[in-house]
């Protein structure tokens, strides 16, 4: 038989993968697959009330924009990154067994997890689309589908390089992994998914983008609702971030791959 070329090789080694991972996932039990699809629901009913309540006892006028869009979108859109984040983490160390195998390589566990977490987004967004119909929500489509859709790709590229570097950091310094989840709360309140940037005032505003992630939220809220834009994104500043992350991680990772499968 003609030994298969390398390309071939890693796409059958990340759908095996994938649908292992995805495999492990809808067999977690009913309650966990029910919260992998009821959390970003949760997460926007109680946001929802929260701002609508705020907003009677403040006497503020309608927003220009569907705050219920604007959070759900936003949720969606943070908890990829998150869940991607999260699971790069343990990515190594659960998949472990596998490395005897010489096609698989650590770094395929990590874009296999992102790759189902992407997954579950897509079916998550279309369970929003639904339940937004059906309860007759104004403004559910985006008002620029493939800026949008840039928008969460870019953001899923950004994750893996940021992942990687988490897993890699957490392969060798456990503390690492317990210090990005002691801040996510953190990180929750500082990527913009419950205003837009633009309701802040001008020192907030330059606080507040020096997160990243608020690049990312401020671009996909710009281009997917129609009371909001893109003013505050900075393409340059998110490239940055995005090119850098991923090319520290994957030079750590040439260099330490054989230490991390022996680990």
């Amino acid at each position: 038989m003609k030994p298969r070329k390398p390309l071939k090789v890693f796409f059958s080694v990340i759908k095996a993968l994938f649908l292992r991972e995805l495999e492990m996932r809808m067999s977690v039990g009913k309650s966990g697959l029910f919260w992998t699809f009821a959390e970003p629901f949760l997460q926007v009913f109680i946001f929802v009330s929260i701002h609508a309540a705020i907003s009677r006892l403040r006497g503020h006028s309608a927003s220009t924009y569907e705050p219920t869009v604007f959070m759900a979108v936003g949720f969606i859109a943070y908890n990829m990154f998150k869940n991607i984040l999260t699971s790069s983490m343990g990515a190594f160390e659960a998949n472990k067994g596998l490395f005897n195998y010489k096609q698989v390589k650590p770094i395929d566990t990590i874009i296999a997890r992102a790759l189902v977490n992407l997954f579950f987004t897509i079916i998550i967004y279309f369970l929003f689309l639904i339940i937004g119909f059906l309860l007759h929500i104004d403004n559910l489509l985006p008002k620029n589908p493939i800026m949008v859709f840039v928008g969460f790709i870019w953001l899923f590229i950004f994750s893996i390089g940021i992942g990687l570097l988490a897993a890699i950091g957490n392969s060798f310094y456990i503390s690492i992994g317990k210090f990005i989840n002691s801040i996510s709360f953190v990180l929750l309140i500082g990527s913009a998914i419950f205003f837009p940037i633009v309701s802040l005032p001008s020192f907030a505003q330059k606080f507040f983008l020096y997160n990243p992630l608020v690049h990312f939220m401020e671009m996909i809220h710009g281009y997917y609702l129609y009371g909001l834009d893109d003013r505050f994104v900075d393409y340059k500043y998110m490239a940055l971030w995005t090119i850098v992350p991923l090319f520290i991680g994957l030079w750590l990772y040439v260099r330490l791959e054989r230490r991390i499968i022996s680990l």
